[in-house]
């Protein structure tokens, strides 16, 4: 059956970097790809010029600002659902969400958008929370979001909850993928001290709950076994938090790492990076709703060690259940570090449960059901 062409709104706080962003913006191309519209809307970022390039249309609003005055938004997007013949709207955070959703509310209810929401995150239990389980549907990027859900929102009616995994390409991020020679030849130059060495990476935004001050810790006692080891440390500072990463970096000092660790800030460039280490931590001491870092080493055969816990147990359990280690165990962490040294564990599995072409085609498919009507109104 022919897609019936459809006019999609993505609402975010901003497009500057992380999974939530990334995952906007391929769901945007495969719009475009399709024959639909893709509209996006949020605060703009360094992502903003590729959604465009990629033909998708980008609204500018500060919709993302934890602030009473970004109420006011509520009568203008309401006039803009209205002149633009939106047939879905997405949100995907929880203050753009509230706008949305209360814009959307004063609708005609024959006649408004479809409404859907995703569970990027395992946020705190509240009912500013709440908004993000009121959508139409109720997309889960885990079983683990969506048992969160269950267990803290017991109002919201399962049949609308429908789980989507986050996916990746395996034709990007593949098996013994081997970056240009250019950016090989750039990267040398630019870490020099890595030739040689065994690299450990720590990707994330530098944020307490990242787990950095364990990574350090991780690479000290190596250092002190006599293993040759460096640590990347792949995110850019957070605005709000500059102070956390000045702590950071008077962390490395007092350790004695400078020799050690590398902040390499933000970094697009992902895949080549995980080309170059031998293994990627994920040490989040708080639990993830999926780990789409964890997914895209994994994918390219990667070990990854990662705390059991949230939607990072669940994919390591799929692709490389003995890079599980319990909860802020720094000793279970070198441990298996050691052993990825040695070569004494086990390959990581193939990737044939967390594709992008899956995540795609059910979330369009989620769309479209709304367009064929095979998915009741909700009020």
């Amino acid at each position: 059956m022919a897609e019936i062409t459809l006019k999609v709104l993505q609402v975010l706080p901003a497009l500057d970097s992380g999974g939530v962003e990334r995952g906007t913006l391929e769901v945007a191309a495969e719009l475009v790809r399709r024959g639909h519209r893709s509209l996006v809307m949020s605060e703009g970022g360094r992502l903003v010029e590729v959604l465009e390039r990629e033909g998708s249309q980008h609204y500018n609003c500060a919709i993302g600002k934890k602030s009473f005055w970004t109420l006011r938004l509520i009568w203008s997007l309401r006039r803009f659902l209205q002149r633009e013949k939106i047939d879905i709207v997405h949100v995907r955070s929880r203050v753009p969400a509230w706008v949305i959703y209360l814009a959307w509310k004063g609708m005609d209810p024959n006649s408004r958008p479809r409404l859907v929401s995703t569970v990027h995150g395992l946020y705190s239990v509240s009912s500013y929370s709440a908004i993000m389980t009121k959508g139409e549907i109720v997309i889960a990027v885990s079983d683990a979001v969506k048992q969160y859900v269950l267990d803290n929102y017991p109002n919201t009616d399962p049949s609308r909850i429908k789980v989507i995994y986050r996916g990746v390409d395996p034709s990007v991020f593949t098996k013994n993928f081997q970056p240009s020679g250019d950016w090989q030849k750039t990267w040398d130059a630019l870490y020099p001290k890595l030739k040689g060495r065994i690299v450990l990476a720590l990707p994330g935004r530098l944020t307490r709950l990242k787990g950095h001050h364990a990574f350090f810790e991780i690479i000290a006692q190596l250092k002190q076994k006599g293993k040759q080891v460096i640590g990347i440390v792949i995110g850019g500072e957070d605005p709000r938090r500059l102070c956390y990463a000045q702590e950071l970096y008077d962390a490395v000092e007092e350790k004695r790492l400078k020799n050690e660790i590398i902040f390499t800030g933000y970094r697009s460039d992902l895949r080549e990076i995980y080309s170059q280490c031998h293994a990627v931590l994920s040490l989040s001491t708080k639990s993830e709703s999926f780990g789409r870092t964890v997914l895209e080493a994994l994918s390219m055969r990667v070990p990854v060690i990662g705390y059991d816990h949230g939607g990072v147990s669940e994919v390591l359990g799929a692709l490389y259940p003995y890079g599980k280690i319990p909860l802020n165990s720094i000793e279970a962490a070198i441990d298996k570090i050691i052993a990825v040294i040695d070569g004494e564990m086990p390959d990581v599995e193939e990737n044939r449960v967390y594709l992008k072409s899956g995540m795609l085609d059910k979330t369009l498919g989620v769309y479209q059901s709304f367009a064929l009507g095979a998915t009741s109104r909700q009020g």
